[in-house]
C-alpha cells in the first residue's frame, strides 16, 4: 500500500514523494528568500523517508535543482529524483514550450548539470499546450528524442506528463513509459478512465496539483470530513488520492517543514468506504 514499483525497473518508491517546484522564488522565479530553509525541508522530506522528489530544471530556471543538489549531495542510496523536459522561462518569466530536438537535448544536460547527476533516472516529456492543458497533437517526435537519449545512456526511464490517452498510446508504441503525470485531485476528476487504465498497466499515475495547485482545494465536505478525523483538509485529500488507486503517487510540495510533515502523516490517514463515497461527491 505505501510502496510502488515503476514497472520494468528496479525503483521502489514511498507513494508519498515531494514536489520541488515551490523551493524557487515567488512565480517559481528566482531564489527563494531563504535557500537555507529550502534546504531545510529536502532534508526533512529525506529523513522523514520520502525517497521520490520531483523537480525540472525551468524552475527557477535552475534554481530548483541547484538547491536539491546542495542539500541532498551526496544522495542517499534508494533517492529517485524524476525531472521533467519540453518547456522553458524566458526572462518575461512566462512558460513556454521548448519542444525541438536541440531543446531537449540542452534541456537533459541543464538537468545533469544543476543536479550533478551523471544520468537521469527517469524524465518526463512534458506537452505544453496552449493553455497549458492537455490537447490533442502528435507528441511522436518529442518521446523519440527522449528515446534516443535513453539508448545513449542519458535517461535511465521514460515519462510522459499533461497527455491524453491518445498521447499515451502513442509514446508507448515508442518506447516503455513509466510513469504518466497529470493533473488530477478530488475535485478535478477527467483522468479516472486513465489513472483505471494505467493500474491494469502497473504503470504510475503521478497527480500534479494533487491539492489544487495555485487555486488550493476548498469544499465543505472536505472540511466536514477533516474535523471528523481530527485531519486537516489537506491531509485528507491526500488520503483520498492514496486510497483511490494503488498506482498513484504523490508529490505535494511545500516550502515549510511543518506542511512537509503533515502531508507525510496523510500516509497514515485511512478513510472508510463511507467517507470516501462523500468525498467521492465533491466532484
Amino acid at each position: 500500500m505505501n510502496e510502488f514499483t515503476f514497472p520494468g525497473t528496479s525503483l521502489t518508491v514511498r507513494r508519498i514523494g515531494y514536489g520541488a517546484m515551490q523551493l524557487a522564488g515567488s512565480g517559481v522565479w528566482g531564489p527563494p528568500n531563504d535557500v537555507g530553509a529550502a534546504v531545510a525541508v529536502l532534508r526533512e522530506a529525506v529523513a522523514s523517508g520520502v525517497n521520490h522528489i520531483d523537480t525540472s530544471d525551468y524552475y527557477g530556471p535552475h534554481v530548483t535543482n541547484q538547491i536539491i543538489r546542495k542539500a541532498l549531495q551526496p544522495y542517499p542510496r534508494g533517492l529517485v529524483i524524476v525531472t521533467k523536459l519540453g518547456g522553458r522561462r524566458p526572462s518575461d518569466k512566462s512558460w513556454q514550450p521548448a519542444i525541438s530536438r536541440e531543446e531537449l537535448v540542452a534541456g537533459v544536460h541543464d538537468n545533469l548539470r544543476n543536479l550533478g547527476l551523471g544520468v537521469l533516472e527517469i524524465a518526463n516529456y512534458r506537452v505544453m499546450g496552449s493553455g497549458h492543458g492537455t490537447e490533442e497533437g502528435s507528441i511522436a517526435e518529442q518521446v523519440s528524442v527522449l528515446a534516443d537519449l535513453k539508448r545513449e545512456g542519458l535517461i535511465r526511464h521514460i515519462g510522459v506528463s499533461n497527455v491524453t490517452a491518445a498521447q499515451l498510446a502513442e509514446a508507448q508504441s515508442i518506447t516503455d513509459i513509466v510513469c504518466v503525470q497529470n493533473n488530477y485531485n478530488l475535485a478535478y476528476r477527467r483522468d479516472d478512465a486513465l489513472i483505471d487504465d494505467l493500474a491494469r498497466q502497473g504503470i504510475a499515475y503521478v497527480p500534479f496539483f494533487p491539492l489544487g495547485g495555485f487555486t488550493p482545494l476548498q469544499s465543505t465536505t472536505l472540511s466536514s470530513v477533516a474535523a471528523q478525523l481530527g485531519a486537516t483538509p489537506m491531509q485528507v485529500a491526500l488520503a483520498w488520492l492514496l486510497q483511490r488507486s494503488p498506482n498513484i503517487l504523490l508529490i505535494p510540495g511545500t516550502s515549510s517543514v511543518a506542511h512537509l510533515r503533515e502531508n507525510v502523516a496523510a500516509g497514515e490517514l485511512t478513510l472508510s468506504p463511507q467517507t470516501v463515497a462523500e468525498l467521492d461527491g465533491i466532484a
